[in-house]
């Protein structure tokens, strides 16, 4: 009887096992499938649908997407054929490269030539490519490139004081895009009648000189010299949007060169929460703007002395040649003196294809420590710009503010006059200059504030605005509204504006008291935009204040006057 029990038992144990593991199979083979079927729809996923689920600030700074193809084949046999070019590019490059060097030279030399140009052993490897669709009739390509080479280029310089010196330029790097466009099409082999290059994107360019059996710094201020003109060749010869045109068919490629499409107008205004890089006292903050890193084209504010707040409301203008890929770049630097160096606070660029033409748009950039790494955590200030972007023959479709038809013709003539806002006007035979006033009458309607932070003891405030014009110091002041952190004013102001240009319009928000007043934040306005648009209405955030916002109504009433000077 027992035996026959053990053995019930066991056969029923054993099922129970078996059953147990078959269970325990199918579960682990659903859970394989299921595995296998996320994998595949993380495979199937596109960088939308990767930008979809996560935005880009979870993304760490070392992920990129890229919608270039990699090109091993071609680097393969770039190294295969690399000894027959190096021979047949260095005479090549020397030829073309001369005229230009002479052309940068600086004054401090008599003459500059190569004496040695091998391109080395290493060839570049071309780490991706990319089909570039912008719409225009041709095909638009884009490969990048990168070289850590071990060239033999040594430069025979001459100054006037006799001195010759060979120069060795070594441990060159160099990564960068370059753009190859073909166009136009047209129905002859090879199906295009020119190809354009250029340096699309110069990511980094580094390299050392070296005076062959001596030391380059025994001539003050050599190096430097001959590195600022490396780079500013390097820069105006064959960065985009410069571009070197190669005609294959006969034809005019004339409108493939070069040519500006319109101008930019920068108007510098402010800037705020700076840091401070300064031991003892503030910087001495001043800006350095441009879009093409070239001497003769970057603009330079005045410095403003121990400010941590700057305004300057400067105005600046730029050649500009491709809006949908040039940016305007701002630094912000301290200014050490005669003795130092100024040092960096902060940068920051902005896209022109984030301008709309003929409108002007009004900014505030966070500056960064470095334009290759927006990511930048750390509060270095912020700077205040009006921008405007007027494209050649904005006539087709656009008004113009700075056509002659315009109302506010005295503003182009301010701008854009080559007399510096003076035109010549002739009477009876005598030329005399007749300098132009962007004159009129600002009306300021206070509307009201929302959300103002408490100034009393009691969680409630009694503010009150004060408007003042910063060059003329002419005030105005609202009534007070007691108890109330939304105050409503509807209160209107005249101003009379003798230089709208260079004028700005300074609001305050106080909290009055018996004995005194609490400062509760201001916002500062040009009058640019006005000026153009006639009048507007907009909300204003408060600087210097934890929350707070101003509805203001702006109208101008110009009235240009002539001086005869």
């Amino acid at each position: 009887m027992g035996f026959f029990a053990g053995l019930v038992i066991g056969v029923v144990f054993g099922l129970g096992l078996i059953v147990a593991f078959v269970r325990s199979e199918n579960a682990r083979s659903k859970k394989r499938s299921d595995l296998a079927t996320t994998v595949a729809a993380f495979a199937r996923m596109t960088v939308e649908d990767s930008r979809k689920l996560l935005s880009p600030e979870y993304y760490p700074s070392w992920v990129v997407f890229s919608q270039r193809q990699k090109l091993t084949w071609l680097n393969l046999h770039l190294d295969k054929i690399w000894p027959y070019v190096n021979e047949a590019a260095s005479e090549l490059i020397k030829a073309n490269v001369e005229p230009i060097l002479e052309q940068y030279r600086p004054v401090i030399l008599a003459s500059l030539t190569f004496s040695k140009l091998t391109l080395g052993t290493v060839a570049p490897q071309f780490t991706g490519v990319s089909i570039i669709e912008d719409g225009t009739e041709g095909i638009t390509m884009e490969l990048e490139m990168q070289w850590d080479g071990n060239p033999n280029i040594v430069l025979d310089i001459k100054t006037y004081l006799g001195v010759a010196l060979p120069v060795q330029v070594k441990d060159i790097g160099f990564t960068g895009v370059f753009r190859l466009i073909f166009r136009p099409l047209v129905d002859e082999l090879p199906c295009f009648g020119a190809v354009c290059f250029s340096l699309r994107q110069k990511k980094k360019l580094d390299f050392k000189l070296k005076v062959v059996g001596g030391d380059i710094s025994t001539i003050p201020g050599l190096s430097d010299a001959i590195e600022s003109m490396i780079r500013d060749a390097v820069e105006d010869s064959i960065t985009w949007p410069v571009r070197k045109i190669i005609p294959i068919l006969p034809g005019d490629y004339s409108d493939l060169e070069l040519k500006p499409v319109g101008i930019l107008e920068v108007k510098l205004v402010q800037a705020k929460e700076l840091t401070n890089k300064d031991i003892i006292g503030k910087s001495d903050p001043y800006a350095v703007l441009y879009v093409r890193p070239l001497r003769d084209r970057m603009k330079k504010s005045r410095t403003i002395n121990n400010q941590l707040n700057p305004i300057w409301n400067e105005h600046f203008e730029f050649i500009i040649e491709d809006a949908s890929t040039q940016h305007l770049v701002i630094k912000i630097y301290d200014d050490e003196g005669v003795l130092q160096s100024s040092e960096l606070i902060g940068c920051a660029q902005l896209p022109l294809s984030d301008l709309e033409p003929g409108k002007v748009k009004d900014v505030w950039l966070k500056l960064v420590k470095d334009l290759e790494i927006q990511r930048d955590n750390k509060n270095r200030g912020q700077v205040h710009l009006e921008l405007l972007y007027i494209p050649n023959g904005m006539e087709n479709g656009f008004t113009n503010p700075f056509a002659q038809k315009f109302s506010m013709t005295s503003l182009e003539k301010v701008l854009k006059s080559g007399n510096k806002g003076k035109e010549l006007v002739e009477n009876g035979g005598d030329v005399k200059q007749r300098e132009v006033i962007v004159r009129g009458v600002l009306s300021v309607t206070v509307i009201l504030a929302e959300d103002l932070a408490p100034a009393d003891f009691m969680g409630k405030a009694d503010p009150y605005v004060v408007l003042i014009m910063k060059k003329t110091e002419s005030k105005n002041k609202t009534r007070v509204v007691n108890d109330n952190l939304n105050p409503v004013w509807n209160q209107t102001f005249d101003f009379v504006v003798e230089d709208g240009l260079h004028d700005m319009l300074i609001i305050e928000v106080w909290d009055h008291d018996t004995f005194g007043k609490d400062y509760m934040g201001r916002c500062i306005l040009t009058l640019t935009r006005v000026i153009f648009e006639g009048e507007y209405k907009d909300t204003f955030p408060l600087d210097g204040a934890k929350s707070g916002t101003l509805n203001l109504h702006l109208k101008w009433n110009p009235q240009p006057i002539y001086r005869d000077s």
